[in-house]
């Protein structure tokens, strides 16, 4: 039975961009039939604490003498590791916050990402290799290349390097830009770009659920 992990991370849940992608995304997984399941957690309505304890970050093995972490945290964070790793596809909404990850998102990324767990360390671990996982990321403004702000994105880089580089899974991503053009009057002039990129990015979500895997 494929199964899809479904994470977003807006604050905003009636206009997000970001949430309405994955959203057609994830209709369009469960399209391919009954066996295609979902498991969603939104993180901006159900907020993952931040760790609390430097036992966390690491495998049993590898935690220094004396290292203890807390029964509640411990228990949280296998309940992540374990969504994370029946997972067959991920799903991330990852919408741009003063240019970075929301910090509900990094909060999950820090108790999803064990050295000697889920990402090497003195071993070869890497459970989740050769999984996709598509990362859905939305932007108020323009970050093209040459322009003043390019270089400015630093959302989708660090999930290229955890999910990719360090988890091994193959990742995707969907962007799209000017989610401010319709309430910001200097950029209200490229609201025909961003309505195409929006549409383009829908399309793209569902064509990869249709087939993926």
């Amino acid at each position: 039975m494929p199964h899809l992990l479904h994470l977003d991370s807006s604050i905003d849940p009636t206009r997000s961009r970001s949430r309405a992608i994955t959203a057609a995304f994830a209709d369009a997984w469960r399209e391919r039939g009954e066996d295609f399941t979902v498991t969603a957690r939104d993180l901006h309505a159900r907020p993952v604490p931040h760790l609390t304890s430097a036992a966390s970050h690491w495998a049993p093995r590898l935690r220094q003498p004396g290292d203890v972490q807390p029964a509640e945290e411990s228990a949280r964070q296998q309940e992540l590791l374990d969504e994370l790793l029946a997972a067959d596809a991920l799903l991330v909404g990852a919408p741009m916050y003063n240019y970075s990850l929301p910090s509900t998102l990094k909060a999950w990324i820090d108790h999803i990402h064990v050295p000697g767990v889920t990402a090497p360390f003195d071993t070869p671990d890497q459970p989740m290799a050769g999984r996709p996982a598509v990362v859905v990321t939305s932007r108020g403004a323009v970050y093209d290349p040459g322009t003043a702000t390019e270089g400015w994105d630093h959302t989708v880089p660090p999930l290229r390097l955890i999910l990719g580089a360090s988890l091994g899974m193959e990742v995707t991503v969907i962007a799209t830009n000017l989610t401010l053009a319709d309430t910001v009057p200097a950029l209200a002039e490229q609201q025909g770009r961003a309505d195409e990129e929006l549409a383009a990015a829908k399309a793209e979500a569902r064509r990869l659920a249709l087939t993926l895997l």
